[in-house]
């Protein structure tokens, strides 16, 4: 190619492609479609995360039993909580083992074993100890875990006011 034709076609006007009558409308129909869809679609997403935006409750207190009930052997004490899951609002009731430690303060353990998830109970076999009906795990009067379980009990928060016991969220051993 020769100089002179090189310099003709650096020099041309570049051409553009022209947008047909279906491209235009095809664009048009598809931007308007995606505008609606985002319509519909968006109260929907709202709808589905607005549970998780609200701010959480602080743990709540429940109260449970009176302070003088409270003894060094554990006992068994229901009490309900009132609790919303997304919009499902509902009262379950709970269980907590009681009792007073050699230190004096009252504690709560959950009755939920560390093994598999199974109810625990108190001194089933006279060896004053928590066990597991399920896979014979065991734990001290503290929650320690002594046979099978990984881990401790989990306890829950105690708030003794006014001669009343009252219990709060669920929280990690802090007796062993």
């Amino acid at each position: 190619m020769s100089n002179h034709e090189q310099h003709e076609t650096s020099h041309r006007p570049v051409q553009r492609k022209e947008m047909s009558r279906r491209q235009f409308l095809s664009y048009t129909l598809g931007g308007t479609t995606a505008f609606m869809m985002g319509g519909a679609v968006l109260p929907m997403v709202r709808f589905a995360v607005d549970p998780l935006l609200k701010k959480k409750d602080s743990g709540t207190l429940v109260k449970v039993v009176e302070e003088s009930k409270i003894t060094s052997e554990p006992q068994e004490f229901k009490f309900k909580i009132h609790q919303v899951d997304g919009w499902y609002e509902s009262d379950p009731e709970l269980v907590a083992w009681i009792s007073k430690g050699e230190d004096g303060k009252i504690f709560a353990l959950s009755p939920v074993c560390k093994h598999l998830g199974c109810t625990i109970f108190w001194n089933t076999k006279g060896h004053n100890e928590y066990d597991c009906p399920c896979h014979d795990a065991r734990y001290s009067i503290d929650g320690k875990n002594l046979a099978v379980a990984n881990s401790p009990l989990d306890e829950y928060e105690v708030v003794v006011q006014d001669g009343f016991v009252y219990l709060g969220p669920i929280i990690p051993n802090t007796r062993v």
